[in-house]
């Protein structure tokens, strides 16, 4: 295993560990960039999703591996845009889920080499995420904080799929890709069953 992948891994853990003290004061009534990054990082499907398409990244050809995540980032601002403006994309919860299904099939499967149609797929997903995230957008909000928030959690998620990706010898690395497929998966299709 590569010490200085794992040193990266571990930093970029460690971050999920540190106290919100700083935050224990009034005068945050206002949602701003902290609310907006909060979103994607407690929202158990928009996580898996940021975190797949990371993972994906990695998974396709080394040298165009960012145009996943900035797909799917620039589309979801897009999204965020329209949900903002009253714009509600019909189904978006359960088009959200899908993409996980999605996502984590093609984790499964090991397919992440058709990259115009991964990149599609990233757009549009990043759209229903976006679009979550504009609709939801709370009233009392700053609303370009807000927006900068999610914007810069969801690179974050993207990052940390693109590391975990990356740690251990390939015939762990494959097994482990997919069995995070396979759960990603089964989270989407978990959560589309308890909403029929």
């Amino acid at each position: 295993m590569n010490t200085h992948k794992m040193r990266h891994a571990l930093l970029l853990a460690s971050f999920g560990l540190l106290p919100s003290v700083a935050f224990a004061h009034p005068g945050h009534e206002t949602a701003g960039m902290l609310s907006g990054m909060l979103h994607p990082l407690l929202g158990w499907d928009h996580l898996l999703a940021m975190v797949a398409v990371g993972m994906l990244a990695v998974m396709g050809r080394k040298k165009i591996a960012w145009q996943l995540p900035v797909a799917f980032v620039s589309f979801m601002l897009i999204g965020a845009l329209l949900g903002m403006n009253g714009f509600a994309i019909p189904a978006v919860e359960t088009g959200i889920l899908l993409s996980l299904v999605a996502l984590g099939a093609l984790l499964a499967f090991g397919r992440a080499s058709y990259l115009p149609a991964l990149t599609v797929g990233c757009a549009l997903f990043g759209t229903l995420h976006g679009n979550a995230h504009g609709i939801e957008l709370p009233a009392n909000a700053a609303a370009m904080s807000y927006v900068s928030g999610f914007m810069l959690a969801t690179i974050a998620l993207h990052l940390a799929g693109c590391a975990l990706a990356s740690i251990g010898a390939s015939k762990w690395q494959s097994m482990a890709l997919k069995t995070s497929g396979v759960a990603i998966a089964g989270a989407g299709l978990f959560g589309i069953l308890s909403v029929i």
